[in-house]
């Protein structure tokens, strides 16, 4: 019989990375993806596809520089790094607010991405869900955010917030119900 690897942890792996670089690596690649997916979800309606990943750097580069200080205190490792992300979210959004937008260059080679009909459904559906996404409270915006986009699981995102496993389970059925509700009335307005 084959012997399937399960992912180690992320709380696991930060604990042996201050002195297994290999543990290190692994952890590095799981708290980039970890922060470019929540950094995707909160950087959307900017359009920043570039800032999510430098803002998935900078998470990991202050992860890397809080390692050896690093003390488990029995939340899971995911929130503290979700504490980072979200600090570091919130500097970006406020510079792009600030910022001037930047001229594209005209391309010296043929551009195999999306072409601007899909990236224009694409966004369209994301701009939907976001606007959607307002008529709830911040922490329903945030438990979403958390547990679909980012991938936390209810512990997690619990503890992220402050909250119960259970208090989260409640707040996002809620959140989902409160959003089908939104999107069937807005479908039964644009057949009307």
């Amino acid at each position: 019989m084959e012997q399937v690897d399960l992912p180690t942890p992320l709380g696991d792996l930060a604990v042996r990375a201050v002195h297994d670089r290999h543990a290190a690596e692994r952890l590095m690649a799981g708290v980039r993806g970890l922060a470019l997916r929540y950094g995707r979800v909160r950087l959307a309606r900017f359009g920043a596809e570039d800032l999510a990943q430098d803002v998935a750097q900078e998470v990991c580069m202050a992860v890397l520089s809080a390692l050896p200080t690093y003390q488990d205190r029995g939340l899971p490792f995911e929130a503290f790094v979700y504490r980072i992300a979200a600090n570091k979210l919130a500097d970006a959004q406020r510079a792009v607010l600030r910022s001037a937008a930047p001229v594209a260059d005209v391309p010296d080679s043929l551009d195999e991405r999306p072409g601007p009909e899909s990236q224009a459904v694409t966004r369209a559906e994301a701009a939907l869900a976001l606007e959607l996404m307002e008529h709830l409270s911040e922490q329903q915006r945030e438990i979403i955010i958390l547990r679909v986009a980012v991938g936390l699981s209810t512990e997690e995102t619990a503890a992220s917030l402050g909250m119960s496993p259970g208090s989260v389970r409640v707040a996002q059925h809620r959140a989902l119900q409160k959003l089908r509700s939104l999107m069937a009335e807005r479908d039964t307005s644009d057949v009307a």
